[in-house]
């Protein structure tokens, strides 16, 4: 659905994006997360068109978006993190001027209008006026806005920035109740507890590079492995050490009063074997269980618990340098040098979607 390929973006010496290359099916929720200054922000705006990047391609329902620019638009629905409501401008008539952007009649922005805002549970706002409404509302508005012309991709950066928990909830909802409807959504959020709860799928960013992207058990998979063990126990700590330094393939990684973490390369039946010959020795076992990741745990491994200081993607000051990505929907990604320049091309929201009239 969605294809970057090699895709680099320089601001002189300095190396915002470099060897970006993902591929994001039909119908994925993807999650877009990464340190402040990771280059997030600026991909995005490349992939919506809102700025040129100094190499690569971009396809999109494979048509490149990149020759293609005004056309692609029409497949993309864009909710930028920081966006303006116009003044006076009632719910209504708001999704009534979004719509003749993209010169679609009346009565059929009328109904797609009434259809989106009950799908996101503002119906009861039409004759309200924009500015009035909760920042959560407006957020709703803006992704209602976005899907107006039934874009293939709808892309959102930090939609939940500045929202409270219920707002949250609301907003991850209806992101959820859009992928069951078959859309395409690749979100930027910060908020990983959130992200894990709705996407199938993630691309990490580290100072410019994919670092991880796939499915996130795969990912996680790889990273943590399935070779993680941790058993508790309530007496005889010394026993179970013993036990399992016997046993070929273990290390042995924290050993608590009550808690060690294993790491092995046991068969199932060798840790029941193993667990027994505890037991058998009067160690006292209260419980063992393969070690779980998270994604918050995932993103410091990867990342190392680096960050940095982010600034606006249509700066200078977005991202840093480092390796490059892998292909397809779950890969490792590693090093690769650098391309060339071109010119920068920047945009606002509203520049691109008045290039639809």
């Amino acid at each position: 659905m969605l294809q970057i390929d090699h895709l680099y973006k320089n601001y002189g010496k300095f190396q915002a994006v470099r060897d970006l290359t993902l591929h994001i099916p039909q119908g994925d929720l993807f999650g877009f997360v990464g340190p402040n200054g990771a280059g997030k922000t600026t991909t995005i705006r490349m992939v919506c068109g809102l700025m040129l990047p100094s190499a690569g391609n971009i396809r999109i329902n494979g048509v490149d978006a990149l020759t293609h620019r005004k056309d692609i638009k029409k497949q993309i629905g864009y909710v930028p993190d920081f966006f303006g409501v116009y003044d006076n401008l009632k719910v209504k008539e708001y999704m009534d001027f979004y719509g003749s952007m993209y010169r679609m009649h009346s009565r059929e922005i009328e109904k797609i209008s009434d259809d989106l805002l009950e799908l996101v549970n503002l119906s009861d706002k039409k004759e309200v006026f924009v500015d009035t409404l909760s920042r959560g509302m407006k957020q709703r508005l803006c992704v209602a806005r976005a899907l107006i012309h039934n874009p293939a991709l709808l892309v959102l950066d930090e939609p939940n920035s500045g929202l409270d928990p219920r707002a949250r909830v609301e907003m991850k909802e209806l992101l959820l109740n859009l992928r069951s409807m078959g859309k395409t959504i690749v979100i930027s959020s910060h908020i990983l507890s959130e992200l894990s709860e709705m996407c199938n799928s993630i691309g990490i960013m580290d100072h410019g590079n994919l670092v991880a992207a796939g499915r996130i058990e795969d990912v996680m998979e790889h990273v943590f492995g399935n070779n993680q063990l941790i058993i508790t126990l309530e007496e005889g700590r010394e026993m179970a050490l013993r036990i399992v330094s016997e046993y070929a393939g273990v290390k042995i990684n924290t050993a608590g009063e009550h808690e060690i973490r294993l790491t092995h390369r046991l068969t199932k039946q060798e840790i029941a074997k193993m667990i027994g010959v505890m037991i058998e020795h009067d160690v006292v076992v209260t419980g063992f269980h393969k070690q779980e990741g998270d994604l918050e745990t995932l993103f410091m491994r990867v990342t190392e618990g680096d960050a940095g200081t982010e600034g606006d993607a249509g700066t200078e000051g977005d991202a840093g340098t480092g390796g490059d990505a892998g292909t397809g929907s779950n890969n490792i990604v590693g090093s690769s040098p650098a391309a060339g320049n071109n010119a920068a091309w920047k945009g606002e929201e509203e520049n691109a979607v008045k290039s639809h009239s």
